[in-house]
């Protein structure tokens, strides 16, 4: 069956998109091409268009038509890590004295990126809400040649207009790029609401079982998304092909994974906001968060992340971090198991004493797919 006549029902594929049987031997998983290289039909003769597996690999292309089906582009391309996927979209959109706009909050790590590597090569930045259209476009300037947002962001979940900021974008002439990782193409489409590209990190939902490192961008736009694979080959800091395979595999449970997490977090943040010593529960599925009607708007449902302050200050929020027992105290997310972090210690660090910097009272949570009373009974004696 071919992809063009697979459903375009998600969950159908999720599991078929990218995953044609084995010609050989009819593996209805596809193989694990542990290789470098391969032999040549006479020189220039390529079987299937591979001679070197950085330039391609058959298990790497079937996770890219996989991506790219999901997030309903026309190329996913898949890197060794989210930041090296940023990376290569950064080098490929920009050049020395262009201006990207990014969030007023943000994963970490693409913030360093923007203010420790990229600034050094002469592009420029500056912050605004990206909650705020209207922001965004004070933001722009004659230079401006991408806007970068995150919906949910990191670790606010902030919400943003996919549609409203792609158009403010598009009258800049400038590409908007959207980080897709908390959501995943299952919960929400930035390219069907006019993103220019996706960005994720695989590690998080896509793989989902705290198991491998990757990182993906996807376009509907056929030309960029040639350029973004000549850099991507030009670079080399491609998805290997065990790492590609596991997040093959991760892909085809993605929508009964995310069904779960969005149940238990909406659970997770009703006891939250009825806890004495929680202050703020910030989750877009509850009504007065500020950007719930859009999320509602863009998204099939709220996701697994949650972030509460709580009342003591920095310190009684590690103390809370330091307590748990079902939920594990560690970075990433997006995992089947429950995980609580410290931001501002942890992967927030690198935003210190910046816009970005984070309140240190604030605690995130991944919400995994655990039993949610077991989950509420280790939150209630963490916070005691």
């Amino acid at each position: 069956m071919s992809d063009r006549h697979i459903s375009q029902h998600f969950e159908t594929l999720a599991i078929h998109a990218g995953n044609t049987a084995d010609p050989l031997t009819g593996a209805v998983v596809p193989p694990i091409y542990q290789v470098s290289t391969y032999k040549q039909d006479g020189v220039g003769g390529l079987r299937g268009g591979y001679e070197y597996s950085r330039s391609a690999n058959p298990t790497r292309t079937a996770l890219e038509e996989n991506l790219a089906a999901l997030e309903g582009g026309r190329r996913g391309l898949a890197f060794a890590s989210g930041l090296a996927a940023e990376d290569c979209l950064l080098r490929t959109l920009l050049r020395p004295g262009d201006h990207v706009v990014i969030p007023n909050d943000a994963y970490g790590g693409t913030f360093r990126l923007f203010a420790k590597v990229v600034a050094r090569w002469g592009v420029e930045w500056s912050v605004a809400d990206s909650g705020d259209p209207a922001a965004v476009r004070a933001a722009l300037t004659p230079k401006t040649r991408a806007v970068w947002v995150e919906t949910p962001s990191n670790p606010l979940l902030g919400i943003t207009d996919i549609a409203a900021v792609a158009q403010v974008a598009r009258d800049a002439g400038a590409r908007l790029v959207v980080d897709n990782t908390f959501a995943t193409p299952y919960l929400q489409q930035p390219l069907a609401l006019g993103a220019d590209v996706v960005v994720h990190s695989l590690t998080k939902y896509m793989g989902g079982h705290s198991d491998v490192v990757g990182g993906a961008l996807v376009t509907a736009d056929e030309g960029l998304g040639e350029e973004l694979a000549f850099h991507q080959n030009a670079m080399g800091a491609v998805a290997g092909p065990f790492d590609s395979w596991l997040v093959l595999r991760g892909t085809k449970t993605l929508s009964v994974r995310m069904d779960r997490h969005s149940e238990n977090a909406a659970k997770v943040a009703d006891m939250l906001t009825r806890h004495a010593r929680v202050t703020r529960v910030l989750y877009p599925g509850l009504p007065d968060h500020p950007g719930h009607e859009i999320a509602a708007k863009q998204m099939r449902a709220f996701g697994g992340m949650i972030s509460f302050r709580v009342e003591g200050g920095e310190e009684a929020a590690v103390e809370v971090c330091n307590r748990t027992e079902v939920f594990t105290l560690g970075e990433s997310l997006g995992g089947v198991e429950s995980l609580i972090e410290h931001p501002g210690r942890m992967t927030h660090a690198s935003v210190a004493g910046s816009a970005l910097e984070v309140p240190g009272d604030l605690v995130r949570l991944s919400v995994g797919i655990e039993n949610v009373d077991d989950l509420l009974e280790d939150l209630q004696q963490a916070l005691g």
